[in-house]
Formats: C-alpha cells, sequence, structure tokens
C-alpha cells in the first residue's frame, strides 16, 4: 500500500521554480524571482534546493541564488508553483519512492500552462523516479495530510467539472485514497470562483500533529460576510464535527491573519496567510507580510507548535500579491 509521507518527516530536496520572462509575472517578474530567491536561500541552509528554470533563464538564476546549495536546473517552466505542478511524492510497502503525477492543467483551465502541464513527469524522469499518473486532475495545495492516513481536501477545487468532469466526490475520494494510501478524507466546502485555485486547502487549514489542525482565521476587522470569514466559519464547522482515520476528533488552532488596516493597499489577489508556511530539516519558514504584531505572534506560534525547529521568516510581497506564498511555491521530495 503507498504512503503519503507528512511534510514534517525528513526531505531529500526541496523543488521550486523560477519565474520565467514574458510569464503572467510580467513587469512584477523581477519582484516575484526576488521573494522565489530568498525562499530558496533560506531553505538552503537546511537541505537542498533544485531550482528548475527555463535554459533562457537559468543564468538570472543562478546569479540570483545558485550555489550554497541551491542547484539551477533547466527545465521549461510557466511559473513557480511547483506545489501545484509539481508531482506528489509516495513511497511503496519497501519504501521505495514514486511521484504521483497528477496531470496539472492550469487550476481548471484558468490560465495555459504548456510547460508546467507535464512538468510533473519531467522532474520524475530527472530523478529517475517512477511516475503513477492520476486518473483525476488536482493540484498539490488542494490537499494536505497529517502522514497517518488522515487528508484534509477542499472540495471546491477537486469536485469541480473543470478538472474533473463527471466526477463525484466519493469517486474523487476513492482515487485519492488509493492514490496516497489515505483512509480517510475530510472534506471542506472551500469556495468556487474566490481566487484561481478554488480555494486550496494549504492556504485553510494545515496538520501541525496528531489529530490537530491549524486553521486561518480572518482578521478581527473582517466583515462578517466576506467570503474568506464565510469559507473560515464553514471549514471550522467541519473539523469540529470530523475524526481522523484513528477515530480522534480534532483539536483547532487559530492562526489570525495580518490586520489588513497594518499592510496599506493590497491587491485583490493578495493572499495573507500564515498557513501557508513550509517546514524543512530543522526550521519551520514562516512568511511576513508588514503587520509587526501579527507577524511575530504567527512565527511565535508556528514555533511553539513545531518544536525543535529553527523558525526563519521571509518577506515575500510579490508572491503574496499574486495569490500564493511560500508552501505555493515549494514542493518537498521525503528522504528514502
Amino acid at each position: 500500500m503507498r504512503h503519503l509521507p507528512s511534510e514534517s518527516q525528513p526531505h531529500a530536496r526541496t523543488l521550486m521554480g523560477w519565474p520565467p520572462a514574458g510569464s503572467v509575472w510580467g513587469r512584477h517578474t523581477p519582484d516575484a524571482r526576488r521573494d522565489v530567491a530568498a525562499i530558496a536561500r533560506t531553505i538552503a541552509e537546511y537541505e537542498p534546493v533544485v531550482l528548475l528554470a527555463s535554459p533562457e533563464d537559468a543564468a538570472d538564476a543562478h546569479r540570483a541564488c545558485g550555489g550554497g546549495g541551491v542547484e539551477i536546473v533547466r527545465v521549461p517552466v510557466d511559473d513557480l508553483w511547483l506545489r501545484d505542478s509539481g508531482p506528489t511524492f509516495v513511497t511503496g510497502p519497501g519504501g521505495e519512492l514514486a511521484g504521483v503525477d497528477f496531470r496539472f492543467n492550469g487550476w481548471g483551465g484558468k490560465q495555459a500552462h504548456p510547460n508546467d502541464g507535464p512538468l510533473a513527469a519531467r522532474v520524475l524522469g530527472l530523478f529517475d523516479i517512477p511516475r503513477i499518473e492520476a486518473p483525476l486532475v488536482a493540484e498539490g495545495g488542494s490537499f494536505e495530510t497529517d502522514g497517518a492516513g488522515t487528508l484534509l481536501a477542499t472540495e471546491s477545487s477537486l469536485v469541480d467539472d473543470d478538472r474533473n468532469p463527471g466526477r463525484s466526490r466519493d469517486d474523487i475520494e476513492r482515487d485519492l485514497k488509493d492514490l496516497l494510501g489515505v483512509r480517510r478524507v475530510i472534506w471542506l466546502e472551500g469556495v468556487r470562483g474566490a481566487d484561481i485555485t478554488d480555494c486550496h486547502v494549504d492556504a485553510l487549514a494545515r496538520f501541525v500533529g496528531p489529530a490537530m489542525v491549524v486553521l486561518s482565521k480572518p482578521p478581527a476587522g473582517a466583515e462578517p460576510g466576506d467570503v474568506w470569514t464565510r469559507v473560515y466559519r464553514q471549514a471550522r464547522a467541519a473539523l469540529e464535527a470530523a475524526t481522523d482515520a484513528d477515530g480522534r476528533t480534532l483539536e483547532i488552532i487559530d492562526l489570525p491573519e495580518p490586520d489588513s488596516a497594518e499592510l496599506g493597499e493590497r491587491g485583490p489577489d493578495f493572499l495573507g496567510g500564515y498557513v501557508n508556511y513550509y517546514l524543512v530539516n530543522g526550521a519551520v519558514i514562516v512568511p511576513r507580510f508588514g503587520d509587526r504584531r501579527a507577524d511575530d505572534e504567527a512565527a511565535a506560534l508556528l514555533g511553539a507548535l513545531h518544536p525543535g525547529r529553527a523558525v526563519r521568516t521571509v518577506e515575500i510581497p510579490a508572491l503574496a500579491e499574486g495569490g500564493g506564498g511560500i508552501h505555493c511555491a515549494t514542493r518537498q521530495q521525503p528522504a528514502a
């Protein structure tokens, strides 16, 4: 039976992508590259980083962060979101590594991604890792595991006719259990159309331990009818009613988002959730947004929830404005 390891387990490396020239980032490409380089250099202090860059952009990537534990590999990419376009690594009964290719299709065809669509297969070929072609379309940010048989997933981003036409939630759940070796899927409703991902779970709720979930909570000043406040309430109600694969009720820990009044003007796609952090070997990498009190409190809470790990914070203004974060930009390969 396959097994989907928790992100907290040891990594062999982290995969990332370099925003190419002429990409959807447009004039903000230098800013996005600055954020990616900052994340890559920080992670490289704890584990190897493989940064995928299109051949024509590889020199720029190397100047920004090559060496020091960051290896630049020439592979055509359309964007930086390796959590969604890269392979999902699983282990077999004997611990052998394989990668699930969820056939990324640009978040249900919202964007064209001719290079990122086949990227998972290319990465697996690069490292000579067996490929498992999934019978469904999904992005890695749409599900989250405790590593012990339980999966969190957002229905809005998986039970979707632009990704999996004609497939019911039960159909998709069966495939997820078979592909990832999980025993229980806890479905969160999410919301369609409010962002390009249709509400990925890694910006909403994350496992931080056995039967323990941290949940992104809108700031105190958020409007009660705000779409993300409704998503939070729906998710909290679902989590309160759920049990994990071993029948345990879940402890839910709210992680408040930064106060928009402290951040200045932000665009409509801005993602200000601290739950989009990333675990590496020996550290937790946490975003900073500019609300000093909320930034510090989030870092302290995540450090307490992941004892024994250094807490490193990284400012990601461009990625946040682009609707993503540190977790979205990274993909861990488990250690053998």
